[in-house]
């Protein structure tokens, strides 16, 4: 269905059909696919839910007519939600319009965008189709009100949407085999190499373990003597948990390109799910740079943003653009955190240690604990096995503390917090407590002045 097309055949209410309202922009339906994708969703979850000893206690056949049972109510259920939901923009406004029984639109206001992403996941990018997903401020999460439309479609959905909240038009995920075709205003910044995404994703803690599960698990069979089917089964589910976030990072962060357009960065990852996702700068809150201790005989680090707007209480962390740099070396990191915080140099970051009493509180971390005062960001690091820092630029600090624990009251120590809107920011650890005021002034100062910069 081209967009922009009036639909007919709808329920009373429809432009197009009597009942319907006049001299507003006919709603558009979701693509006729779209309950097929959502019944084969709820397949997954209905097997997931009836469980290996649901299977056990009924036999195959009836399990198999139990999940066909459910998989068509769901289907025709999904039938229904298409059939009584639609959508069109009025004014400055995109509705969504949804429900049978109980009917309910959904008004939300152009101004409130912060961000409209194209997404295809796997049966999406099988099937031709796109989801829309909207990032709205004051939001729970990230919402996909419209699943699935036409790829065509949802790129001139949000085009307009775009144009609408005065941001630039963006490129969408390419069909499934296709590769990316970059905007004519972007410029390439950085490719990470798949082969340095899965040594990374070896390089962690559950893949140092994993032999030593398989081996427990081997020795646990071969004493019990049994080999049933709930035993094999629960035991590959638990192992199959423990590989679930490494090979979900390979996943979410393969064929990841970082490009600069403009005031913005765009960042474009995934396999099963394609994505693309850009982020102004001016939304950048703080850069997290990261060096897990097995990587750092690589020399590698990760990069990541905190970006205003997105929920930090958002269930799906791939739903936030917080994804900088998955895997790099150090100049490769050096590059971006200058694109990302233009003069901004990570190398040259000024640090100083907590004063040697601290020792008491960190007599294996303190030389790892450092804070400094750069002329555009606030840094601070920490951490001895997994070395983190965290930089604010100063215009983005919203406000500042300082606390004292028991045990830092009496060593005279404090920890200087410089908070940002999306709720993390930066701390400086155990500080002397008169360093800590005249820290926590400069940055108070420093952040006033940045501001009226703007």
């Amino acid at each position: 269905m081209p967009p922009g097309s009036p639909t007919t055949g709808g329920p009373p209410g429809w432009p197009g059909v009597p009942g319907g309202p006049t001299g507003e922009e006919p709603r558009q339906r979701l693509h006729p696919l779209s309950p097929a994708l959502h019944g084969a969703k709820s397949l997954v979850v209905v097997i997931a839910g009836l469980s290996w000893s649901t299977l056990s206690r009924v036999g195959f056949g009836w399990f198999a007519a139990m999940v066909v049972v459910l998989a068509l109510g769901a289907t025709v259920l999904s039938l229904i939600s298409w059939y009584n939901t639609g959508y069109h923009v009025v004014g400055r406004e995109l509705r969504v319009h949804e429900g049978l029984i109980w009917r309910r639109t959904r008004a939300i206001p152009l101004e409130r965008l912060q961000a409209v992403e194209v997404v295809r996941p796997l049966l999406a990018q099988l099937t031709g189709l796109a989801e829309l997903r909207l990032e709205v401020v004051g939001g729970g999460k990230t919402e996909a009100p419209l699943a699935y439309l036409g790829v065509a479609e949802a790129t001139a959905l949000r085009q307009r949407l775009l144009a609408a909240t005065g941001r630039a038009p963006e490129t969408v995920p390419p069909a499934a085999g296709a590769p990316a075709a970059p905007a004519p205003t972007e410029r390439w910044l950085h490719t990470v190499r798949n082969e340095d995404l899965l040594v990374s994703q070896l390089l962690t803690p559950q893949a140092f373990l994993l032999p030593f599960g398989l081996a427990f698990v081997v020795v646990q069979f071969l004493s019990e003597g049994s080999w049933s089917f709930i035993a094999v089964a629960s035991t590959l589910t638990a192992m199959a948990g423990v590989l679930l976030q490494p090979a979900r990072r390979v996943l979410d962060d393969w064929s990841f390109r970082l490009d600069r357009d403009g005031g913005a960065l765009r960042i474009r990852n995934g396999l099963l799910e394609t994505r693309v996702q850009t982020v102004p700068l001016n939304r950048v809150q703080t850069v997290g740079v990261t060096w897990p201790l097995l990587w750092r005989m690589k020399g590698w680090l990760r990069l990541r943003l905190e970006v205003a707007g997105y929920s930090a209480a958002e269930p799906d962390d791939r739903n936030r653009p917080d994804r900088l740099l998955p895997v790099g070396d150090a100049r490769t990191g050096e590059q971006i955190v200058a694109e990302a915080l233009p003069g901004v140099h990570l190398s040259d970051l000024p640090m100083t240690l907590p004063p040697r009493r601290a020792r008491w509180l960190r007599p294996l971390s303190r030389s790892a604990v450092g804070a400094g005062l750069d002329d555009l960001v606030f840094a601070a690091r920490s951490g001895l096995l997994t070395r983190q820092l965290t930089i604010v630029p100063y215009a983005r600090i919203q406000s500042v503390r300082v606390t004292q624990g028991p045990a830092q009251r009496r060593l005279r120590l404090a920890t200087v917090h410089a908070d940002t809107a999306g709720g993390s920011g930066a701390a400086a650890h155990d500080r002397d407590l008169a360093e800590a005021w005249e820290l926590a002034a400069e940055l108070i100062a420093r952040s006033h002045a940045a501001r009226h910069r703007r």
